[in-house]
């Protein structure tokens, strides 16, 4: 069992790679781009919608939204793109090349970190009244 873990989580990864691969193509349409980039960024993500310490709940974002949103993007993805994106990825991933780096981390932090400032304006707004 503990095998059959592994060999799905690597899929899952060279997938979610894949879809990196497929995003930056440019025969994929844009509403695909859209929602590739919405998955692999909260995919990617330290921050989830439910946090991991909340018993039970706090894990289903990570079994079920993210392998949904995967799925969804690859079936927006034209089939010859996915086809080229997971044989790169497949390639990359074994030549030991990372997704992306520091900077992606980076962007997908300050992202959330803006967000969060939003939000906490719009709760002191609320607060205030």
């Amino acid at each position: 069992m503990k095998t059959s873990l592994r060999e799905r989580a690597r899929r899952l990864k060279t997938e979610t790679y894949a879809l990196i691969l497929a995003y930056r193509d440019p025969r994929t349409p844009w509403v695909a781009r859209l929602w590739t980039a919405l998955v692999v960024a909260y995919a990617f993500s330290p921050i989830d919608l439910i946090p991991d310490f909340v018993p039970v709940l706090g894990y289903l974002d990570d079994v079920i939204l993210v392998p949904l949103g995967i799925v969804i993007a690859l079936r927006l993805i034209p089939v010859e793109v996915l086809a080229d994106a997971r044989a790169a990825a497949h390639q990359q991933l074994e030549a030991g090349e990372r997704p992306f780096g520091t900077t992606g981390a980076i962007l997908v932090v300050a992202i959330w970190l803006i967000g969060l400032g939003l939000m906490a304006v719009l709760m002191l707004r609320l607060l205030r009244r």
